[in-house]
């Protein structure tokens, strides 16, 4: 997370992005975020892959930024930042950032899969015993299948349901290439594809990362009001030379 409100960073240099995500020669990230200035809101996040990519929206990134936003006092309680999928709003108390996501205007359902998109393109599928389920292995199978080729791939989410309001989650992103501990936009994927069975807003997630909890509203085929909530830590400070 990177406070270049004066337009420093090189954000085309690749490998730079590369070696600072790198967790053995580097500072050691899932990616990497730029804090900026923008013209038509609060302020811009610009968000890169561990890969050293531009990447789509990163909710829980999303979420971060604003509460690193609020650290450095460019707000009170609540926000708007742009991001590459267009303008959030958001909010903090207490560490706990709310963030509203993009509308979302269909989900499709397969045999053995949901699909749909929340700012980045999400695969939802059902398992059960998820803290045994090989995630890197049929995530990777997954992410580079045919069927999602001309989107570049897609990220992979496994669920197990606890009830109508509770479920866990593991995720494998693509521009990582591995499983992370958490993915806002892959919960919040997740959350809306089990509300075409009996899940109900608010649904509560379990992540390796933490807690997440995902609301929304629903219009015909259309989810509207759609947010991301949960705790946005400040872990340290610190400087590295480039």
């Amino acid at each position: 997370m990177i406070d270049d409100r004066t337009n420093n960073f090189n954000e085309s240099d690749t490998a730079l992005v590369q070696k600072l995500c790198d967790r053995r020669f580097g500072i050691g990230a899932d990616g990497l975020i730029l804090l900026r200035l923008h013209s038509k809101a609060d302020f811009e996040m610009v968000y890169f892959n561990a890969d050293g990519n531009p990447s789509t929206m990163c909710g829980n990134g999303g979420r971060c930024t604003v509460s690193f936003a609020h650290r450095l006092g460019l707000f009170e309680q609540e926000t708007n930042f742009m991001a590459i999928d267009g303008i959030h709003e958001a909010s903090i108390q207490n560490d706990i950032v709310t963030l509203q996501m993009q509308d979302v205007a269909e989900v499709k359902q397969a045999k053995d899969h949901y699909f749909l998109d929340t700012g980045s393109p999400h695969y939802v599928a059902l398992v059960e015993n998820i803290e045994a389920f090989d995630v890197y292995n049929k995530g990777k199978q997954i992410r580079y299948s045919h069927a999602f080729s001309t989107i570049e791939g897609t990220n992979v989410n496994f669920v197990e349901k606890i009830s109508s309001q509770e479920i866990k989650v593991r995720t494998y992103e693509r521009g990582v290439e591995d499983e992370t501990f958490s993915c806002g936009t892959g919960v919040t994927a997740c959350a809306l594809a089990l509300s075409l069975d009996d899940s109900k807003s608010p649904v509560r997630i379990q992540t390796k990362g933490g807690l997440l909890e995902v609301g929304w509203k629903k219009l015909g085929n259309t989810y509207t009001d759609i947010y991301l909530k949960g705790s946005a830590k400040h872990v340290f400070t610190g400087e590295v030379e480039v």
